[in-house]
């Protein structure tokens, strides 16, 4: 059975959850708190698994560890093969990659739990922090939304879920949680809400973690 290494909160390990939960694979969460005795992914124990001490990592059947959840979830759409987490037409393929790749790279990094941290470190008050986080959020946002109303139906391309709902439904749950007005986005949240009437969206939501509040 893979091991995935998790924190109940963590926006890339919610988006490993749901890949997983769509290839019906057999996993264990092993839980990695974040905040607690100052961050368990910074002890020795967790940096022998994954040496950037960042969540998630995922442990396979012959032992090896993938780290990065879009490294992971390729690596679970050629292993498993169906359902695919891509459209199948190879435009729309690469437009679905790039729109989790514009999340995981452009929006999420710049308001990790890292970078709050050392914002607040440079004496940031909260406030600031918040404005910081989102500002990045709608610099994303807006630019999803434009490119949503060319490809959305009940997903972001088309009726059947993709990488690309995997990684917005993470996001838009990471916005709700610092507070982050949405109305501008009619589609992003409409799809929002139609992931989460999905089992495999609802089975990975971070309130229902084996660690949630540990």
């Amino acid at each position: 059975m893979m091991k995935l290494y998790s924190y109940w909160r963590s926006t890339a390990a919610y988006r490993v959850r749901v890949a997983l939960n769509i290839k019906q694979v057999d996993y264990k969460i092993v839980p990695v708190h974040l905040v607690k005795e100052g961050g368990e992914h910074l002890k020795d124990d967790y940096k022998s698994i994954n040496p950037q001490s960042l969540l998630p990592a995922l442990e396979i059947a012959d032992g090896s560890i993938l780290t990065q959840s879009l490294a992971i979830i390729d690596y679970l759409d050629e292993e498993f093969a169906e359902p695919s987490l891509y459209p199948q037409d190879t435009v729309r393929k690469a437009q679905a990659k790039a729109m989790a790749m514009s999340i995981a790279c452009d929006i999420h990094p710049l308001n990790n739990l890292r970078v709050l941290k050392y914002l607040k470190g440079k004496d940031w008050q909260q406030p600031q922090v918040d404005q910081w986080y989102a500002h990045w959020i709608h610099q994303g946002f807006i630019a999803i939304e434009k490119q949503l109303q060319k490809s959305a139906e009940s997903f972001c391309f088309g009726d059947k879920i993709s990488v690309a709902d995997i990684f917005l439904v993470a996001q838009v749950y990471n916005a709700n949680r610092f507070k982050v007005d949405l109305t501008d986005y009619p589609l992003i949240c409409r799809i929002n809400d139609n992931c989460l009437q999905e089992a495999v969206f609802i089975d990975a939501i971070p309130e229902n973690q084996v660690d949630c509040d540990m």
